[in-house]
């Protein structure tokens, strides 16, 4: 019988709500749009789930029911995500964009949202840049994209230092290259910032399509203070599938996993990324809840002492041939 090591304190689960509405890709559409309301009931419903990452604008219509309903169904709240890409509006680029005018729209809409996030006593606000970024070269200037995206970010993170701000990178899509697009590059834009209430949002989908080490990315962001949230989900390496964790890449999650209250990120909250398709969203997520419980238990079997000398060692044969025997 394998002794099981326990992690510093377990992280709890919550689902992003735009994954209980509406779903279409190019092709297909499989979900239908559904109310907030609704939304936060298959949350309550979905076994293991702790807590939501609301969606900003999209769940605040009216936000005196978002509160409510979220204690009604007993969730607590791991983030606000702060939805910077929108149809009909800052086509090119939101934090990059040419026009003064939309980035100014951009950090007042962002403020509401932390002010919303203050007044739900949730201290983070996580954003993926996805419409910054470029498809062809030549296409925009690197360095006036950075400044403007600086000088943007500053503004919405000195707005309430309480607040967390975390930057999601994503290698591509929509763009064919983002301009937030893997670890080491967000970081380095964060340092340049400077401010101490700005980090980065870890997603393993984005960071496996980005060609990480999911494990390295964690330790080089904890390292520089930056490791503010992580979210969870699997793909294959060629495209962000957004599957459950575990399934494809089983050894990368167990080592993240295993990673994470190693660098300090424990008891905190993780968010799942995972398009249900056309199956009933509130079993996917309970599903991928108890799994994702098992290779958090897989990763505890994991003895440090053991696996510290093994690391020393550098035996990739032993060291593999000592984690199947957890198995």
């Amino acid at each position: 019988m394998h002794t099981l090591i326990k992690p510093q304190a377990g992280n709890r689960y919550a689902v992003i709500t735009g994954f209980y509405g509406r779903q279409v890709n190019r092709f297909m559409e499989y979900q239908p749009a559904r109310k907030i309301e609704e939304k936060l009931a298959m949350a309550g419903r979905t076994e293991g789930c702790d807590g939501v990452e609301l969606c900003y604008p999209d769940d605040f219509a009216d936000p005196a029911l978002v509160k409510r309903l979220v204690a009604e169904h007993g969730l607590g709240v791991s983030a606000l995500n702060f939805r910077s890409r929108r149809p009909g509006q800052w086509m090119r680029g939101s934090w990059t964009s040419e026009s003064a005018e939309e980035r100014q729209q951009v950090v007042d809409d962002c403020r509401r949202a932390i002010d919303l996030a203050a007044e739900l006593g949730v201290h983070r606000v996580t954003n993926c840049p996805l419409n910054d970024g470029a498809d062809c070269v030549f296409e925009i200037d690197y360095p006036r994209a950075y400044d403007h995206a600086a000088e943007a970010i500053a503004q919405v993170a000195a707005h309430n230092r309480d607040i967390r701000f975390c930057i999601e990178y994503k290698p591509n899509e929509p763009r064919a290259r983002s301009l937030f697009d893997t670890a080491g590059g967000t970081l380095s834009f964060v340092q340049m910032v400077g401010a101490a209430n700005l980090g980065v949002t870890l997603d393993i989908g984005h960071a496996l399509a980005a060609g990480e080490r999911p494990a390295q990315s964690a330790a080089l962001l904890a390292r520089a203070g930056r490791l503010f949230y992580v979210q969870l989900n699997d793909n294959d390496g060629a495209f962000d599938w957004d599957l459950p964790p575990g399934v494809l890449r089983f050894w990368e999650t167990i080592e993240l996993l295993y990673a994470l209250p190693r660098v300090g990120y424990a008891g905190d909250w993780v968010s799942f990324d995972i398009v249900p398709k056309e199956f009933d969203p509130v079993q996917v997520y309970s599903m991928a809840f108890t799994n994702t419980r098992k290779l958090e238990s897989i990763a505890g079997r994991i003895d440090p002492e053991r696996m510290a000398e093994l690391v020393r060692a550098r035996n990739p044969g032993v060291t593999m041939s000592y984690l199947f025997s957890l198995l």
